[in-house]
């Protein structure tokens, strides 16, 4: 039997990806920043088991360099544009946004307090430098492809969603990892 939260995951993903969010996506950075986080952040954290992995440094790393190079590598002009204008290149991208979010979760799950929060804070700091590269960039970086829905220019688009990516992708994974910090304290205070 499902957990609440792990049904609410799956529920949330079915929204994601059976609404019509996915091809108004194609066409709108915006909306791809909304699916993106959605994927990538939300759904794993509430849907990551607690899997029997090793809690060590080694596993830490894995995880968070396995989602780093999951979001870096969709966001390259070349492959968000794949990602956008094909079949195989979107399912590929949502695929690995959601692999990526799940292993980094359950390696943190797996994790002492502040190992945990450790690696939550550094995707924090990835997603958020990540999302000021998008939003502060002088020129289109994905095309006309990437706008249009919401009345905005292609450079518009990518300055919302890259504020959407600093601001609240960088907001879930701070907000995580102070949660884990403070458990993590609280264990460790000596009694009174």
């Amino acid at each position: 039997m499902l957990s609440a939260r792990r049904l609410l995951a799956l529920a949330l993903l079915a929204a994601l990806w059976l609404s019509p969010l996915p091809g108004l996506a194609t066409g709108s950075m915006v909306l791809h920043m909304v699916l993106h986080l959605g994927v990538t952040a939300l759904v794993p954290a509430l849907y990551a088991p607690r899997l029997p992995l090793p809690s060590g440094a080694m596993a830490l790393t894995l995880g968070a360099v396995v989602e780093m190079l999951a979001v870096w590598a969709w966001h390259l002009p070349s492959l968000h544009l794949w990602a956008r204008l094909t079949t195989t290149g979107f399912v590929l991208e949502q695929a690995s946004f959601l692999g990526a979010g799940v292993l980094l979760w359950a390696t943190v799950r797996a994790a002492g307090g502040f190992g945990g929060a450790v690696v939550l804070l550094a995707t924090t700091m990835h997603m958020t430098l990540l999302g000021a590269l998008i939003g502060l960039s002088p020129r289109d970086l994905y095309g006309d492809i990437c706008a249009g829905h919401l009345g905005l220019s292609a450079l518009q688009e990518q300055q919302v969603a890259g504020a959407m990516m600093a601001g609240a992708g960088g907001a879930i994974y701070l907000a995580a990892a102070l949660r884990r910090l403070g458990q993590a304290l609280k264990l460790t205070e000596a009694p009174a």
